[in-house]
């Protein structure tokens, strides 16, 4: 296998590697993604038992492993895969090299590629009530990552790939903090001359267990929450799902470092992330004057509430959720359904999540601050 240029050559992974155990835990509680830790292309639902117990408030660091480079189209061996991109072996995280080692089956287009965490239980959490998710820190665990594209699948399905075989663009990242960047070479054979763009990490999974014993795809996002892949579920969101089950069972997955709305290639720059959630429990009798009747994810950030709208067809997610908005604004504010779809329609943008997870999502961002 050929070698490719590669900026990670000068760096050590002591300093840029958040290996299992290593490095800042701020949770009360900490969880690994170790084989048996883990969902591998499903979620969990009503019949799994959770792999930790935690009550109400409570905060855990999760850590989380990207997909990317441990797929059978990328030959299951995140070693070779990551290898060929010029990284070192102790550059690559342990946990990656264990699942593709386990006997976890693994059905390539079948299953869901992602690698999802979890789940916990929430005590005290029941059916009809709302678990609050908020994302109190996202760490990097590795300083690069991959954007691919497969199946045939994303924005412009029998065009790209071209040839039909999967796509994957390794990125590099430069800086720290808010000044770091993603570098992604515009010829994959010379690392510069790059485009370079900020990143925003989050997790593309955070879901609660689905009613029944069966377990869903991971791939279609649903009122369980799922593959939202919403980009502002970043540091000091917190998103709200209506619990199924008995204690909730709540799971984290699917690592970004960065995503474009629409993620039209199929994937956006996915990569491990270490990240600590706070979560609570909202009972069912809180629910209706917070909320409404809810029936899609809500989330919030300080500046924004977010409802969302989910459908197969992308126009039926758009009218989903501007329903929920306006069920929204009505609940928080007492604004009129007519002026709520007027001051949406002048004020409020309706970003598309994602087109490639078979189910479409759209979110709306109203600005909390146009109510006081």
């Amino acid at each position: 296998m050929t070698t490719r240029p590669s900026t990670l050559a000068h760096l050590s992974s002591a300093d840029l590697i958040l290996a299992a155990g290593s490095g800042p835990i701020s949770g009360d509680d900490y969880l690994q993604c170790r084989p048996e830790d883990v969902y591998w292309g499903d979620l969990p639902c009503a019949a799994d038992t959770p792999v930790m117990s935690v009550a109400s408030g409570a905060t855990v660091t999760i850590d989380t492993l990207s997909h990317e480079g441990i797929l059978a189209d990328q030959g299951r061996d995140p070693l070779a895969f990551f290898g060929s991109h010029g990284v070192d072996p102790d550059m690559v995280l342990d946990e990656a090299v264990a699942l593709c080692a386990s006997d976890r089956p693994h059905r390539q287009g079948i299953d869901g590629p992602h690698v999802v965490t979890g789940p916990i239980e929430i005590r005290g959490a029941r059916p009809g009530d709302l678990l609050a998710m908020t994302v109190v820190e996202t760490r990097r665990r590795v300083p690069y990552g991959v954007v691919s594209n497969r199946h045939g699948r994303g924005a412009l399905p029998g065009e790209y790939p071209i040839g039909g075989a999967t796509y994957s663009a390794f990125v590099t990242v430069e800086g720290d903090g808010d000044d770091a960047r993603g570098v992604l070479p515009l010829s994959p054979s010379n690392p510069e001359p790059a485009a370079r763009f900020p990143l925003a990490p989050f997790l593309g999974i955070m879901g609660v267990a689905a009613p029944g014993d069966v377990r869903p795809n991971s791939i279609q996002p649903g009122p369980h929450g799922g593959n939202l892949d919403i980009t502002l579920l970043t540091e000091g969101a917190t998103l709200y799902l209506p619990v199924n089950v008995e204690g909730a069972l709540a799971y984290v997955g699917d690592p970004h470092f960065a995503q474009g709305d629409g993620e039209v290639a199929l994937t956006a720059l996915e990569a491990s992330l270490r990240a600590t959630i706070r979560f609570d429990v909202i009972p069912a009798s809180d629910i209706a004057a917070r909320f409404g009747e809810l029936i899609a994810p809500v989330a919030e950030t300080r500046e924004f509430l977010i409802p969302t709208g989910l459908d197969p067809d992308l126009d039926v997610a758009v009218q989903n959720c501007v329903r929920s908005a306006i069920s929204l604004l009505g609940v928080r504010y007492g604004m009129e359904a007519p002026q709520a779809l007027a001051y949406l329609s002048a004020a409020t943008d309706f970003n598309i999540s994602q087109v490639v997870d078979l189910v479409k999502g759209v979110h709306a961002r109203i600005r909390r601050s146009d109510f006081g």
